[in-house]
């Protein structure tokens, strides 16, 4: 999807899609490098948008691998299942896709990757997103996202990040993607 259509489809849903531009290869790179993705066994990814983020992750996996992406935009469902076949692709909301349908008894994701607007969220929902997708996580496993540089000291980012920390230990950042639009750093926070 072109940066035009990306943006059309954000004045479209500025609530759901939260950006104005997809996220840079850069970026992308970043966050499967923070998530450690080159080893999981299980993946799964929070808003694939228009699959820049996804694009390295599929880079980043190991062969056999196993990937699922929760998309709410329906837009966004078809052409990323149109543009990587291999991969699995729900139209759901996060906090309401069943998980324990999905897996089995005893499997969890390694890495949860995610591309949503965390600061554009009401802080309830995004209490319930994490609060559904977080117990999915394998102990040790590692929970992965970003936040725009300087938004991130408004209120709305500091609360994600509290909030993030209550629920994961130790909420580590990256150093700034300045090649990105807006810039941005990773938060990396791993299971119990």
């Amino acid at each position: 999807m072109s940066g035009v259509a990306f943006f059309r489809e954000y004045l479209k849903n500025w609530k759901t899609v939260g950006a104005v531009a997809p996220s840079s290869p850069a970026l992308a790179r970043r966050m499967a490098e923070s998530g450690e993705v080159w080893k999981a066994g299980h993946v799964l990814e929070l808003g694939p948008g228009t699959g820049s983020l996804t694009a390295a992750v599929a880079d980043s996996m190991p062969h056999d691998s196993k990937y699922l992406g929760i998309e709410l935009n329906t837009d966004f469902t078809g052409r990323l299942r149109q543009r990587f076949p291999s991969l699995r692709f729900e139209n759901a909301g996060a906090q309401d896709f069943d998980f324990d349908a999905y897996l089995g008894p005893d499997e969890r994701f390694d890495v949860i990757i995610s591309g949503l607007p965390w600061a554009a969220f009401p802080v309830p929902l995004q209490e319930a997103i994490l609060d559904h997708v977080l117990p999915k996580l394998s102990p040790g496993g590692r929970f992965v996202t970003f936040a725009y540089y300087g938004f991130h000291m408004l209120p709305a980012g500091m609360k994600f990040r509290r909030t993030l920390h209550e629920r994961l230990h130790g909420t580590e950042t990256s150093r700034v993607v300045w090649g990105n639009l807006p810039p941005a750093f990773v938060y990396v926070a791993r299971a119990r």
